[in-house]
C-alpha cells in the first residue's frame, strides 16, 4: 500500500486517483477526515505521533508524508526555526532507533514543530523490512535543512534522494505557491519531473519541447479570456464563503424570484455587485454548470466588464496582490481566516467623464480557493466555512501531486485529467 501521513483533506489522495491508484491516509482533524470520506478515499482518524508503526510493515510500497506547516509558515510565528535544533536531534535519534520525543517535546516553543520529525520514526521501522521502494515529503521552504537531514541519512540506506524547492506555477498550478521537497526512490536516480510551464511562454527549441505559460487565475475558473470577469458570490454566504449579501433565510426568496422572473438586478447607476457577484462568460452569460449556485449578471455588462480584479491574499498592508491574469499567491488561511479577497479597478473613465466607482472587496469563496489549489470545482469540501478554508491552505496542489507520483508508479500523467475550470 501507499501510505500518507498527515493526509489532510486529500491532496496526495486525488492525484493517485487521477493517475489510477489509492492509498490509505491517517489525519487527526475531524473536518479533513469527512471532506476524505465524501471524496471516497480510505483514512485512519488517529493522531500520526502516536500510531503504531509496526503495523505497516512488510506491507508498504511507497510513504507520503506532509507535516502541518503552521509552526513553520510565514503566515504563522514561524516558532519552528526557533525549534528546530530540537527537530534536528528528533531525527538523528529516531534515525538510530531511539525515541527521544517526549523528552525533546518539552523544550520546544511549538510543540507542533516536533510533527516534522515523525516521518522518520516510520521510515526507521519500515527500512528494516527494507521498505518503502520510494518517499515524497513536501513542506514549507524553511523545512528544507531538515529535508536535507533526512536524505544524508536515506542515503545510508540505499536511497537515491534529491530534495529543493519547486514551485507549484511551474507545473501547471495556477498559483505561485514553493515548497520544499524531498524526493527519494530505491530503484531510480531520484530527481524532479520537469517543469511544463514557465511565466513566460516557451517555444519548443532543440533541447526540446517548449513550456506553456503559467495558468491564470481567470484561466483556472473558466472565465475566459476575452471578457472582463466578475468574481462569483453565493447569495446568502453560506459555508461556502463569501459575505452575507441578503438578509438571513433569504436564499431561497431570491431563488424563487428568480425564477418566476420577477428579480430584477440593479439599476446602471448602482456599484456592481451591490450584494453579491456573477461569474463571467461571453455577453455576462452564465454558464450552465455555475448557474445554480451564482446570480445572475446584471444587463449592464460594459460597466461590469470595465473592471479589472485582482486577488488580495489578506488584509496586510504587506499582502501579495495578483491580477486575475496572473497565478495566485500562496494561499494561507488559519487566523487570518476568509480575509482573501477580489478587489477591483474601476478602469477608464466613461465617454462623458463620470469613472464608474469600485465595489467593496469580494471574499473568495472555497469553491475558487480549491480550484486555485488544483482541485476540482466540486470538491466535496466539508465543515464551516473556517474549517473548509484550513483544509484548503494546508492542502497539497493535486496537480504538483500527480507530477511528483506519477514517475514512482510508472503511470502515464495526462494534464487534461486534472481540468480546473469545471
Amino acid at each position: 500500500m501507499i501510505l500518507d501521513l498527515f493526509a489532510g483533506p486529500g491532496g496526495w489522495s486525488h492525484a493517485l486517483t487521477v493517475l489510477g491508484t489509492r492509498d490509505v491516509g491517517l489525519e487527526w482533524d475531524e473536518w479533513a477526515c469527512k471532506t476524505r470520506a465524501k471524496a471516497g478515499q480510505l483514512t485512519i482518524r488517529t493522531d500520526v505521533a502516536r500510531y503504531p508503526t509496526w503495523i505497516f510493515s512488510g506491507r508498504i510500497l511507497g510513504l507520503i508524508a506532509s507535516p502541518p506547516c503552521q509552526a513553520w509558515s510565514m503566515a504563522g510565528k514561524r516558532l519552528g526555526l526557533v525549534d528546530q535544533p530540537i527537530v534536528h536531534q528528533a531525527v538523528t535519534d529516531l534515525a538510530a532507533g531511539r525515541d527521544t520525543r517526549e523528552q525533546l517535546l518539552s523544550g520546544c516553543a511549538d510543540e507542533r514543530s516536533l510533527l516534522a520529525a515523525e516521518p522518520m520514526r516510520y521510515l526507521h521501522a519500515l527500512n528494516v523490512a527494507g521498505e518503502p521502494e520510494w518517499v515524497v515529503m513536501e513542506e514549507v521552504p524553511d523545512v528544507l535543512p531538515l529535508w536535507r537531514q533526512d536524505a544524508a541519512i536515506l542515503r545510508t540506506w540505499g536511497f537515491s534522494v534529491w530534495t529543493g524547492i519547486l514551485n507549484a506555477a511551474d507545473y501547471g498550478v495556477p498559483q505561485t505557491r514553493k515548497r520544499a521537497l524531498l524526493l527519494a526512490s530505491r530503484i531510480r536516480t531520484a530527481q524532479p519531473p520537469p517543469p511544463t510551464h514557465a511565466k513566460a511562454a516557451e517555444p519548443e527549441s532543440l533541447f526540446g519541447p517548449g513550456r506553456d505559460r503559467w495558468v491564470s487565475m481567470a484561466e483556472a475558473l473558466g472565465w475566459g479570456a476575452t471578457d472582463r470577469p466578475v468574481p462569483t458570490v453565493c447569495a446568502g454566504g453560506g459555508p461556502g464563503g463569501g459575505p452575507e449579501p441578503f438578509p438571513s433565510g433569504s436564499r431561497k426568496t431570491l431563488a424563487d424570484a428568480r425564477d418566476r422572473g420577477t428579480w430584477r438586478p440593479p439599476t446602471p447607476s448602482s456599484s456592481w455587485p451591490p450584494s453579491g457577484r456573477a461569474p463571467a462568460g461571453p455577453s455576462g452569460t452564465v454558464s450552465p454548470r455555475t448557474a445554480p449556485q451564482m446570480l445572475q449578471p446584471p444587463t449592464f455588462t460594459a460597466e461590469a466588464h470595465r473592471l479589472s480584479w485582482s486577488l488580495r491574499s489578506n488584509n496586510q498592508s504587506n499582502a501579495t496582490v495578483r491580477h486575475a491574469d496572473e497565478p495566485a499567491g500562496t494561499l494561507f488561511f488559519g487566523h487570518r481566516a476568509n480575509e482573501c479577497t477580489w478587489v477591483a479597478d474601476p478602469g477608464p473613465s466613461v465617454p462623458d467623464g463620470v469613472q464608474p466607482s469600485a465595489p467593496a472587496p469580494i471574499k473568495i469563496t472555497a469553491r475558487e480557493a480549491g480550484v486555485l489549489q488544483s482541485f476540482p470545482a466540486d470538491y466535496p469540501w466539508q465543515g464551516n466555512k473556517g474549517q473548509m478554508f484550513s483544509q484548503i491552505g494546508n492542502a497539497v496542489p493535486p496537480r504538483l501531486a500527480a507530477h511528483l507520483l506519477a514517475p514512482h508508479l510508472n503511470k502515464p500523467f495526462n494534464p487534461d485529467d486534472f481540468s480546473l475550470a469545471s
